[in-house]
């Protein structure tokens, strides 16, 4: 998989991903001398983690004959200030009306914490995971 990414000038970047074509554009946060106009580089790793976990759900949750369509993911991301970095992560993910079985909840809670992302991140950022049956 290769991805070209390209400076486009005043904290703003234009990624390809070269496969499909899709663009991600980021800016610099308001915090951090930008105009926040689009998802900040931190935000996409708070992002990439709650969809990662999401995929991975729902690669399982296929497995179990369970539909995962229209699952929710909130996402904050909490920066440390010195040094500046992503200090903690808070996802709340909610499902739509299903009807699952404890053990059933439980195995999708599990995976979860096992998504690529998750397992990548440094063991100083916090995330904090909440399942809202």
């Amino acid at each position: 998989m290769t991805i070209q990414v390209t400076y486009e000038g005043d904290l703003h970047t234009d990624s390809v991903h070269i496969q499909s074509g899709a663009k991600i554009l980021t800016d610099a946060p308001v915090d951090n001398h930008g105009k926040g106009e689009n998802f900040s580089p931190t935000d996409m790793v708070a992002s990439a983690l709650a969809s990662c976990i999401l995929t991975i759900m729902d690669i399982k949750a296929r497995e179990m004959n369970i539909d995962l369509k229209g699952t929710k993911a909130e996402v904050t991301k909490i920066m440390n200030a010195s040094p500046r970095r992503i200090g903690k992560i808070k996802i709340i993910i909610r499902f739509p009306q299903l009807n699952l079985e404890e053990k059933q909840k439980t195995i999708l809670e599990r995976v979860a914490h096992t998504c690529p992302v998750a397992l990548t991140l440094s063991p100083d950022i916090e995330q904090d995971v909440t399942f809202e049956w």
